[in-house]
This record gives C-alpha cells, structure tokens and sequence, in this order.
C-alpha cells in the first residue's frame, strides 16, 4: 500500500452519482494520485469503497472517516475482509469519532467519551474474526490523546481541516514511524476576493464544531479569529491561487513532516464533480 504523494478527498467520489464517481475515480488513477479518501455521514460506506475499489487496479481507496457511531465493529470487520479479498491491499480504514452536533441529532446523548468510544471500538475490531490489521486503518486526529492513541492501535493518522503547523506538531507526537495523512482544501481561483468568496461559508460550517474550533484555538488563533473567519486564519486552513500556490502548501506539509497530502477541491457549484481542477492539480503536483 503506497501512501506517499498526492491524494484526493472527495465528498462527489462518496455522495454523487456513483457512475461518474466510478468514472472519475479511474482518471484519478491515471492521473498519478495515489488514494481516494471519502466521507461517511450515513448510508452504505462500504457500498461506495467497492465502487472505486472495482472501478481502478492500483490506487489505495481510503474513508476519511468511518464514522464510529454508525457502525457495529463486526459488521465493519466483515465488509473490510469482503473487500480485501476481492480487491487486495488497497483499502485503508480511516476511523473518526465525528461530532457530537451529528451524532446525537439521531440520537440524544450518545456522542459521550469519545476517546474511550474509540479505544473499545479498536478493540472489538482486533476481536473480530478475521480482525481489521492495525496497518491498514488509520485514525481521525486532532488533539494529543487520540493522536497518541493513533500511534498504538493504528497505521498513522488523518487530521482534517488543519494547518502546516499542526501538521509539524502532529510529527513531533507521533515520532518518525506513524503515517501522517492530513487532509488539504484548496481552492483554484485568481486572487483573494473569489477565494473569500468560495470558501467563507464553507469554512465557517466547520469552525461552529468544536472539535474543529478548539483544534485551532490550540494552535494560537483567537476566538475573533473564528467568529469573524480572519484572513490569517482564512490563509492557514485554506490553500487558494494558481497551481504553483496549492503545489507549495502541499510540499510544506511534506517539509513539516506529512507523508501523503490529500486535496479536496472547492469550487462554485459545490455538487459538480470537479474533474478539471482535479486534472490541472493532477498535472501540478505529480
């Protein structure tokens, strides 16, 4: 399983139209990205990794994340036995704890100690029969108790939303063996002004979780910053520009200790799978 290069994060690849996501996932492929990572907010996961799964040969098909809650361990370990028989070494599990706001929507009072929740999880998947292998899951990651966690039970680890910053901290905690898979939004555009305005909505939906919001409050940005959604803090999350600007955050994660850099694209019209970006990146940054 090659973990190095490049990735795409992709919530079309999961959500849209499963056809063109088959479509798409195969020029990814071509392409020279090396993973695929998809959300799971409900539904049929597993149906959606055997899309992509089916639809390539080489590329490393990745959930960025599992959602714990919505998942029996055993059921979770049986899809993951499927799909490796049938397709090899190239599903990577990545496993989140999500957030409280969306897990106890469905259910109050639920969403309780999710770092014990993560440990008994874990560990009903190594009781399982046949288990899912330490190195092939990975786990959502944040703050330093579960990046910790992340270091004994798993292959490395998945941040989502975060800076090059964090990315050299998140390094100096796991130490030199762990996988380190951050994930980056990017936005291809002409200058600040569409950045803003294609991104500023988008971020501020995740700076209301506070998972997200304490993650930056760690990191030195101020309560100011993300209720007014600063420019510095606007700049640090989200990469914008040309080709070459997104090209130099992903080789600063790499500099500050990133094994593998996954994109998710944002664009205008945020149902539309974006090929063409995707293709300019593609050309960019292999």
């Amino acid at each position: 399983m090659d973990l190095s290069g490049v990735g795409v994060w992709s919530h079309h690849l999961r959500y849209g139209d499963q056809g063109e996501a088959a479509e798409a996932a195969a020029e990814l492929e071509e392409l020279g990205f090396r993973a695929l990572w998809m959300p799971d907010a409900g539904g049929p996961v597993f149906d959606a990794v055997g899309n992509l799964l089916t639809a390539t040969s080489r590329i490393v098909v990745a959930t960025g994340i599992l959602n714990l809650w919505m998942h029996a361990p055993a059921d979770v370990a049986t899809s993951f036995a499927a799909l490796s028989s049938a397709h090899g070494d190239r599903f990577l599990m990545g496993i989140g704890v999500s957030h409280a706001v969306a897990v106890d929507a469905r259910e109050p009072g639920r969403y309780r100690k999710p770092l014990a929740a993560m440990k008994t999880f874990l560990d009903e998947l190594d009781q399982a029969d046949p288990p899912v292998p330490a190195e092939r899951r990975v786990l959502a990651a944040l703050g330093p108790k579960m990046l910790s966690l992340a270091a004994e039970r798993a292959r490395g680890v998945h941040p989502y939303l975060v800076t090059t910053e964090h990315t050299r901290r998140t390094r100096e905690i796991l130490g030199e063996g762990p996988l380190l898979l951050p994930e980056q939004t990017v936005i291809l555009c002409s200058g600040a002004e569409e950045a803003r305005e294609l991104g500023t909505d988008w971020l501020r939906r995740y700076l209301d979780l506070p998972n997200y919001a304490n993650n930056l409050l760690r990191l030195g940005f101020s309560a100011e910053d993300l209720a007014s959604v600063s420019d510095r803090l606007f700049d640090a999350v989200i990469a914008w520009g040309d080709e070459e600007a997104i090209k130099r955050r992903v080789d600063e994660h790499r500099a500050a200790g990133a094994d593998h850099v996954c994109v998710q694209v944002i664009t205008a019209d945020p149902n539309a799978f974006p090929r063409e970006q995707w293709r300019r990146l593609a050309a960019a940054l292999g």
